[in-house]
């Protein structure tokens, strides 16, 4: 099937401003890794442009490697000892009071980089006032890791579900599994019920309505409080191809959807990633 025709409503425009460059350099500067650069994310110019980054811990090297996604897949390096130090100087000078931190999937470490994770959130934890959100991998589905990671006290977890499950065996690697991916959104609302937590999945990829229907109510189920859901775009040749451009029109009825299976917090549209508005999502969630 080919790619259909590039729409109007995907079209954005890429504010190259002096605070994009500023934060741009101080990055480059920093030695670290963010999603937004390593995914291709097509909201990077806009978040760089209000400070603000998703960062990539345990380097740019995945251990999987999803037909979807662009972090090259390898043999990853140790994980750096000194990244929640680094982290912490570069979010005290962007002058963030919310952040959101991410990784590659490590299947290489033990703990899948859990103690890491815990690592960077002390660090970041001395900041008065800031706010951490985690998107973290199945960690193999590791009970152990899941509650090295809670224990840490981030302000949200999140754990992107990404796709109907009969979409998994084409697009995502074998130790990737659907039900196991659920099952860590389940363990984390059990580790911490009153825990804030938080998934999301792409459309375009060729799935049937009531598979997404299914999919909404699978995540409803593992006590999830926040979902979001955006657009599949290729990010570069040779990846899964866009098998639909979803209406900003679809997009709303997905929200409405999702609110009526009983999700209170819902963000839904074509330009939409797990860490793009979070802020906003929190705040929401928080005085709902």
């Amino acid at each position: 099937m080919e790619n259909p025709g590039f729409p109007e409503w995907l079209k954005k425009k890429v504010p190259v401003n002096e605070t994009y460059g500023e934060t741009f350099s101080l990055l480059r500067k920093s030695g670290l890794n963010t999603v937004c650069e390593n995914a291709k994310c097509p909201n990077m110019g806009e978040c760089f442009s209000k400070k603000t980054a998703t960062f990539l811990i345990l380097g740019n090297i995945c251990t999987r490697g999803c037909s979807f996604c662009d972090i090259n897949l390898g043999a990853p390096e140790p994980p750096d000892r000194e990244e929640p130090e680094k982290l912490l100087a570069a979010v005290r000078e962007l002058g963030l009071k919310y952040v959101v931190i991410t990784s590659v999937t490590r299947d290489d470490l033990p703990d899948g980089g859990a103690g890491h994770f815990k690592a960077v959130l002390k660090a970041l934890k001395t900041l008065k006032d800031l706010k951490v959100e985690l998107l973290i991998p199945d960690f193999n589905g590791n009970s152990a890791s899941l509650k090295t990671v809670v224990s840490a006290g981030p302000d949200v977890i999140g754990h992107n579900v990404e796709m109907p499950e009969a979409l998994y065996a084409g697009l995502r690697p074998v130790r990737t599994n659907y039900r196991k991916s659920l099952q860590v959104l389940k363990e984390l609302k059990q580790i911490a019920p009153e825990g804030i937590t938080k998934s999301g999945f792409m459309v375009g990829l060729g799935e049937k309505r009531e598979q997404v229907f299914g999919l909404i109510a699978d995540i409803f189920f593992t006590g999830c409080d926040i979902l979001t859901i955006g657009q599949y775009l290729r990010p570069s040749k040779g990846k899964a191809e866009v098998k639909e451009f979803v209406t900003p029109e679809g997009f709303e009825s997905l929200r409405q959807e999702a609110l009526r299976q009983g999700f209170k917090t819902v963000y839904s549209g074509p330009f939409v990633r797990s860490s793009f508005g979070a802020l906003e999502l929190y705040r929401k969630t928080k005085n709902a």
